[in-house]
């Protein structure tokens, strides 16, 4: 789908979705593995990594 690597990076590097509300939330890997980070809309701690199609 991406033809370059700076398109790439921007869409799908750090950038996570809500599994309750499916809002994107961008923060770092380890802030979401600890849980320390949670959606700004729903509150939620479950997040899981953007689809690349």
């Amino acid at each position: 789908m991406v033809k370059f690597p700076e398109a790439e990076r921007r869409l799908f590097h750090n950038v996570f979705v809500c599994r309750r509300c499916k809002s994107k939330i961008k923060a770092s890997n380890m802030k979401v593995i600890s849980r320390k980070v949670s959606c700004r809309k729903c509150g939620s701690n479950a997040l899981r990594a953007i689809r690349r199609k």
